[in-house]
């Protein structure tokens, strides 16, 4: 469970300094509220433009770590070996082309360039309140653009098909499945864990990346993490490890849910269709507590390219937008 977050600053009446989640700009002054509205606009794009270059880079390690998640009959093997991630990317290079590293990665596409745009990233606040706030932002995100998650997360399942199915032959087939009594909610399989993930995914980000900054801003650490001249803006390393240790810290909380997860969206194709708890124990049951935490090694591999990939979209669309003095 992945959440790309690019915060959206509040664009102010005169040009001033704007400090959000992960980074810190000049503004461009604004006057009136079709301005406003512009400025939004187009921190959105940016927003979501980042977003999709953060996945392009990870797609590959994404598409290994679903299949370890899943336990996928081909790949299980890997899974349990230190260089399982580049044994497993091996084999589906060599044996299904090097496009088979990003199956599935247009849905992620379509997907997160709203999810990108919806999550803006609370305003300095307490504990509590970023908490609360990155996790509604990530709840309400979530339930928009759940079934390109679920597609995306099926195609990239399959695996010896020489005719990959296209989106509209894996919809149907979810819209389908059981027998069609269940139509659309098909398309929700597994959300509950999703949310019970992205909630504590979500708020720990926020509030991990927080508290890492205002750390960073102490009078002991100040000197090292804080640009010359300045008493607020971080340097380029200060923030990107800022947004790693907050990506390391709530996906490790919340992976076990993410597994769950996983194992209940492709349930149909094994055969093991079954709720949270009954999927849990089978987890369990298969591989122990360590199942839970299956692929999380690839999770952290990801978290650098996001990182670094983010700040540096995110920054350049802003300057190429006209959003930066």
């Amino acid at each position: 469970m992945s959440v790309t977050s690019i915060n959206i600053p509040k664009a102010k009446e005169s040009s001033t300094t704007i400090e959000g989640t992960h980074h810190v700009y000049h503004t461009l002054k604004s006057n009136g509220d079709s301005q406003n509205f512009d400025f939004i606009i187009r921190n959105g794009l940016a927003g979501g433009a980042a977003g999709c270059a953060v996945k392009t880079i990870v797609a590959p390690l994404e598409r290994v770590k679903i299949l370890f998640q899943t336990s996928h009959s081909h790949f299980v093997q890997h899974s349990t070996h230190w260089n399982g991630l580049f044994k497993a990317a091996r084999d589906t290079q060599k044996s299904y082309g090097i496009s088979a590293l990003f199956k599935g990665h247009s849905a992620t596409l379509v997907r997160i360039f709203p999810y990108a745009i919806i999550i803006v990233s609370p305003e300095k606040e307490t504990p509590l309140r970023r908490f609360v706030c990155g996790s509604i932002a990530g709840a309400t995100s979530t339930f928009v653009t759940y079934p390109l998650e679920l597609i995306r997360t099926r195609l990239a399942f399959e695996t010896v098909q020489k005719n990959p199915s296209p989106w509209l032959g894996i919809s149907q087939e979810i819209y389908y499945e059981g027998g069609g009594s269940w139509g659309l909610a098909n398309f929700y399989r597994g959300f509950a864990p999703t949310m019970l993930g992205i909630l504590p995914y979500a708020g720990m980000s926020f509030l991990t990346h927080d508290v890492i900054k205002d750390w960073f801003h102490t009078p002991a650490l100040a000197p090292y993490t804080l640009e010359p001249q300045s008493r607020t803006r971080l340097t380029a390393v200060a923030q990107l490890c800022c947004g790693a240790l907050a990506g390391i810290v709530a996906q490790t909380i919340s992976y076990p849910i993410e597994i769950i997860r996983r194992r209940m969206q492709v349930g149909n194709v094994v055969g093991n269709q079954a709720g949270i708890v009954e999927t849990a124990q089978r987890i369990f049951l298969e591989r122990g507590a360590c199942g839970f935490y299956v692929g999380l090694t690839v999770g952290y591999v990801k978290i650098v390219p996001m990182v670094a990939t983010s700040f540096y979209v995110y920054d350049r669309m802003k300057r190429f937008l006209g959003l930066l003095e």
